[in-house]
């Protein structure tokens, strides 16, 4: 199998991070969680590295999930899969609302969560499409620099779902309550010119890989305890109280929603390419 994330760091002490899945437009599959959240903790473990960007490669930063391979692994896993391999299927097919070991997170919210946990700062260079998951592994790193012409959405109603990957409170953080809901609301696309104007990317860039490498060598270079101590200060001031308890409601809520009569409707009827019909919200 294709490493799924690839790391090179060079003599600045900036690691260069991609999602390495082009044929797929680095969409996010069991291996590509894994391999996100062990890059991170590897990362975070090396004093040399001064600063992250994370990027994809080919022409998209990363399409968000695979669903087809997330279909399989659940008819797998419901079939009776055992051991080591039944273990890791369940962990995002069955049991979400189950917490990582040692974390406030499952490991879908982990393979996000643990590039905002990162004592170094991450980069995020966002090129084509970063939707649905893509989108909220983008949030998770502390600056975005995206093409004016990627195209961005939350794009989980469309499936009838809810963002579900810390996206909840990365969105409210960075946009603000009110177009944090039209976005989740609604699923539309934006431009990654509009997504600067919004809050929801920091600025464009014609080359975002190129600039986020300019940025993070720019970052590398100073004081790195203080870089660090600032990273976790503002953190800090930005996180909700109660972040915990935000990341268990996002699994809580995904958990109840899969699977249910509307959220199967909203599936059938977009590929059916008709209005949906949906029955009365649950209390």
């Amino acid at each position: 199998m294709t490493e799924r994330v690839t790391v090179s760091v060079d003599g600045d002490g900036v690691a260069d991070v991609r999602l390495n899945r082009p044929d797929k437009l680095n969409a996010l599959d069991l291996a590509m969680f894994d391999a996100l959240a062990e890059t991170g903790d590897r990362l975070a473990a090396d004093a040399s590295v001064r600063a992250v960007v994370l990027s994809g490669e080919g022409r998209s930063f990363c399409a968000g999930l695979d669903v087809a391979n997330f279909t399989a692994m659940a008819g797998a896993g419901l079939a009776g899969a055992e051991g080591a391999e039944g273990a890791r299927i369940g962990r995002l097919t069955r049991d979400i609302v189950d917490r990582e070991p040692g974390r406030v997170t499952n490991l879908a919210q982990q393979a996000v969560q643990v590039w905002r946990e990162l004592p170094q700062p991450v980069v995020a260079a966002i090129t084509g499409h970063a939707l649905g998951g893509g989108l909220q592994l983008a949030l998770g790193a502390d600056l975005r620099i995206a093409a004016p012409d990627a195209r961005l959405s939350v794009l989980e109603i469309r499936w009838g779902l809810v963002p579900d990957m810390t996206g909840t409170a990365a969105l409210v953080r960075l946009v603000g309550d009110d177009v944090a809901k039209e976005l989740t609301f609604t699923g539309r696309m934006v431009s990654g010119e509009e997504a600067a104007r919004l809050g929801l990317v920091t600025r464009t860039a014609e080359d975002p890989h190129a600039a986020a490498l300019e940025l993070a060598r720019e970052i590398a270079g100073r004081n790195p305890d203080a870089i660090r101590s600032a990273k976790r200060l503002l953190n800090r001031a930005t996180d909700g109280p109660d972040l915990p308890g935000q990341l268990l409601e996002e699994s809580r809520a995904m958990s109840a929603l899969i699977g249910s009569p509307n959220q199967t409707e909203a599936v059938v009827a977009y590929f059916e390419k008709r209005p949906p019909v949906f029955d009365e919200p649950r209390p």
